[in-house]
């Protein structure tokens, strides 16, 4: 069952999937930092069918991924992009399956990203500068690229600032100098058939972003990993003008959720003619979902 658009309230384009329906402990590390920086605790982890569920629920669709930063971590993620992938065809209603390759993995990163597309059926790619220590525009990473562009997916790309290892010794080794936004502007030159997410206000560098969106028809902005009460002013105004079919719902959930991002984004100056096309609209148009919501 696909996601009928005019039946739901929203499009969340950034969730993370953390826990394995194969059994064995979620994968816990940096959930404690994750959940101090973000001030919830312990970050919460859920399975994809507990994600799917939670969406459902509240009337929502969601795309849906793990990260491999099998480089630094030595550790392949958990979920599985194949388990991600498999489970959210049985919650096609709700959920738009992503994967997650580190560019790293090389040439069998590469055999491994063809076939998630044309086996399992995943929508696009979620790329983490800072934990896979990359620079987006390495071209280490531009074969995964390739096959992206090929079948005309979205490359999501971590953007700013990141939870992951604040407030640790040395930031727990993550290098911030990644997820400068400018660095995807070679990427969206190299590429312009591929469609491109930068997830989050920017911070520190939201007018690099704001540049490259309304430079580059095919990049996207998603708002995720920030209350919309925090957002810059120059972001809302992007948002309304410039980049008002080019600007996304993200919550970034479990860290955030989409119930304390929407009361939040209701208090913010939007214009009520762009509202329904953050929350939904630009989102529909991106992934080619059908209907007149879209």
């Amino acid at each position: 069952m696909a996601i009928d658009v005019d039946q739901v309230v929203a499009i969340d384009v950034h969730t993370h999937v953390h826990k394995s329906v194969q059994g064995g402990p979620p994968r816990t590390a940096g959930a404690e930092d994750m959940g101090e920086y973000f001030g919830i605790g312990t970050m919460p982890q859920y399975s994809l069918p507990e994600l799917a569920e939670y969406y459902r629920e509240r009337r929502m669709a969601a795309v849906a991924f793990g990260v491999d930063s099998v480089s630094q971590t030595g550790e392949d993620p958990v979920p599985t992009n194949e388990e991600v992938a498999e489970l959210a065809a049985e919650h096609s209603d709700v959920v738009i399956p992503f994967a997650s390759i580190d560019p790293a993995r090389g040439a069998a990163g590469v055999k491994a990203a063809r076939r998630l597309v044309t086996e399992y059926g995943v929508k696009g790619f979620k790329f983490h500068p800072n934990t896979q220590a990359f620079f987006p525009n390495d071209r280490m990473a531009y074969p995964l690229y390739e096959v992206i562009a090929e079948h005309g997916l979205v490359a999501l790309f971590h953007t700013g600032q990141t939870g992951v290892g604040a407030g640790q010794r040395a930031g727990g080794g993550i290098r911030l100098k990644y997820s400068n936004p400018v660095h995807v502007d070679d990427v969206a030159v190299d590429f312009p058939d591929m469609k491109v997410i930068l997830a989050h206000p920017s911070f520190p560098w939201q007018d690099e972003a704001l540049s490259v969106a309304t430079h580059k028809p095919q990049v996207y902005i998603d708002l995720s990993g920030w209350s919309p009460k925090y957002f810059p002013p120059q972001l809302v105004q992007y948002a309304n003008s410039l980049l008002k079919d080019k600007v996304l719902f993200g919550s970034d959930f479990p860290v955030i959720t989409p119930e304390r991002w929407m009361a939040d984004f209701e208090r913010i100056g939007v214009k009520d003619a762009v509202r329904p096309k953050i929350l939904k609209g630009n989102a529909a148009r991106l992934f080619g979902l059908d209907g007149p919501g879209a």
